[in-house]
């Protein structure tokens, strides 16, 4: 049963429009057929991996998410710890309920951390410099917002900032009481990173205006290379889908991309993550590091993910289920099932090591 009042579960879990590329992320992967080897020596297996220099135990990341602390109260704090007791990267979104600050008090591993670019570049920077001030290794800049998607369910839910209040909104929270404890606990029901730090933005209604004035459709190539001025970290660009723009990702800078479709969020219409993912690995592959988001929902996607030449994945909408049904427990069990079956479906593959993955072990094409 689920465990998170609707508005917030269809925030997280639903694509735009139709939602014709958020299927498409998942059953483009699914269409994968994997080639079944016998008689090779799989008795020593290795997940072990790196992202961008980082050793993880299995070539997977967190991904970003707006508003994680609605599935669960103090959800990045719950995330974040899980994904560092487990071993892979966290990455916090700029539009998190717990802030930059608030994570680093409660983890010891550093996390990552997710830039929009907004108009305001004083804010802009202010983020930067408290992200690096936090320990904040790797930066992901998120380019594929400069207009918002059309997400008919929020629309319908009635989803907005400051939420509007209704009966109907009332029945929703009643009817999940743990969901309500754990919100009437905590004092993170904002955006934290947002409330307080920005100029006049001082409360819910404030924000509302300000997060309209922000989105910037003019972001261009030009403001990449303004970041990595500015930022002495490692630097990931998101939301690529075209092969020209990954290329232009690597002369700008990045030390890598995610190739991403927001998780069929966005554009509704376009190609799958593992489609694009084929088309830009075949221009740039070896000159930058390529990562993916978008329809993995279990190890075997990790799997072909990789055969068609990601070097790691991220995880946004399973972690989040896991999340909101059980908390941090919830986030490990989830990375602990992942672990398992993209160790078991490795080894009925032949393969003994994560890094030796390649398309010869897919029996199908996209």
């Amino acid at each position: 049963m689920m465990r998170v009042p609707r508005m917030f579960f269809d925030y997280m879990d639903a694509g735009s429009w139709r939602e014709q590329t958020s299927q498409a992320n998942i059953q483009d992967l699914s269409n994968l057929l994997l080639r079944q080897r016998v008689g090779i020596d799989i008795g020593e297996r290795s997940l072990q991996s790196t992202m961008l220099g980082q050793v993880v135990r299995i070539p997977v990341a967190l991904a970003p998410a707006g508003l994680t602390g609605m599935q669960r109260a103090d959800g990045e704090i719950l995330a974040a710890r899980a994904a560092e007791q487990f071993g892979v990267p966290f990455v916090l979104s700029t539009m998190s309920t717990c802030s930059i600050e608030d994570v680093a008090s409660h983890t010891k591993s550093p996390f990552w951390f997710q830039l929009y670019l907004f108009r305001d570049r004083q804010f802009v920077q202010a983020l930067l410099d408290r992200a690096w001030a936090a320990g904040c290794p790797v930066l992901v800049v998120t380019m594929d917002l400069p207009v918002m998607g059309k997400r008919l369910k929020d629309v319908r839910n009635g989803l907005t900032v400051p939420l509007r209040v209704n009966m109907s909104t009332l029945l929703g929270f009643a009817s999940k009481p743990r969901w309500s404890l754990g919100m009437l606990k905590t004092s993170r029901r904002g955006f934290g990173n947002v409330l307080g730090h920005a100029r006049d933005v001082d409360d819910l209604q404030s924000l509302a205006s300000w997060s309209n004035r922000q989105i910037d459709p003019g972001i261009t190539w030009d403001d990449i290379e303004w970041i990595r001025q500015r930022w002495k970290g490692k630097l990931l660009v998101k939301g690529i889908m075209d092969p020209e723009d990954a290329a232009s990702a690597w002369r700008h800078g990045a030390d890598g991309i995610i190739v991403s479709n927001h998780g069929g969020r966005q554009l509704d219409g376009t190609i799958s993550s593992a489609r694009a993912l084929q088309r830009i690995c075949d221009m740039i592959a070896g000159k930058i590091e390529i990562h993916v988001d978008g329809g993995i929902r279990c190890g075997q996607d990790v799997l072909r993910m990789r055969a068609l030449g990601a070097h790691a994945v991220y995880i946004g909408r399973p972690y989040l289920y896991g999340l909101g049904a059980l908390g941090q427990a919830g986030v490990r069990q989830c990375l602990e099932i992942i672990e398992n079956e993209l160790d078991l479906t490795m080894a009925f593959c032949g393969v003994r090591d994560i890094r030796r993955v390649d398309k010869t072990i897919l029996l199908s094409q996209l």
